[in-house]
């Protein structure tokens, strides 16, 4: 279970303290279990700051706070707050990404069960779609809507998430496709083949709407298991 840990401290030197910091990640490279910091500052006061550490489990955090660089880097931090920092120990019982959500429904909603009214729901009227196998971008929901009824027609397919990875507005998706060719495609009769192909998804979100797609993907594979090439 995901731990994490919220610092809160209030100090007068806050770069000296980003300093302490600077210098604790150098020291424990390949040592210590965080996984993710998010440090903030309050609008309303410029001494209050909130450190948010992440990490794996309770187990790693204990093991990251027993090792001498985090006892060190926790001295020096103290010296230059304002007050002992106060600590909150959470186990996240909820974490979820809504722009992640939001783009796992193009994976299941639309590509795979073939509801094309969600179109409308996740996609931005001027979205931007730049795919490898179509000569220049689509602009708006029809390119997006067309793309997928003409992959669905040639395939029945199933998406597999093999990696995914939310940051600031972007969900990259590492994914592997498996179809079996049932309809023309590009010009390929049907072939009843069951054909792979692995590739990788760049959405990015605006307003609770996908807004652009990058899609790279195996397509010379692809066409070499339909006997294309």
């Amino acid at each position: 279970m995901t731990f994490v840990q919220i610092v809160d401290y209030e100090t007068s030197r806050p770069e000296a303290v980003n300093e302490v910091f600077d210098r604790y990640l150098a020291k424990t490279q390949g040592k210590r279990t965080v996984s993710h910091s998010v440090l903030g500052k309050d609008r309303e006061s410029d001494t209050h700051f909130v450190d948010v550490v992440e990490f794996p489990s309770y187990e790693e955090a204990m093991r990251n706070s027993h090792l001498p660089e985090t006892d060190k880097m926790f001295q020096e931090m103290v010296a230059l707050c304002d007050g002992m920092p106060r600590f909150t120990n959470l186990d996240v019982i909820r974490d979820e990404h809504l722009n992640t959500l939001l783009v796992n429904r193009v994976y299941d909603d639309i590509a795979m069960k073939g509801d094309m009214s969600a179109v409308d729901e996740i996609f931005a009227v001027d979205y931007r779609d730049h795919d490898i196998s179509n000569p220049v971008d689509k602009i708006g929901r029809e390119g997006i809507r067309e793309d997928m009824q003409m992959w669905r027609s040639a395939f029945d397919f199933t998406f597999t998430r093999d990696a995914q990875m939310a940051q600031d507005d972007y969900v990259t998706t590492l994914w592997t496709w498996t179809g079996k060719h049932k309809g023309e495609f590009m010009g390929i009769a049907p072939t009843g083949k069951t054909c792979t192909m692995t590739g990788t998804t760049v959405f990015r979100c605006e307003n609770g709407m996908i807004k652009e797609a990058w899609w790279h993907y195996d397509a010379m594979r692809l066409m070499r298991e339909l006997g294309a090439m």
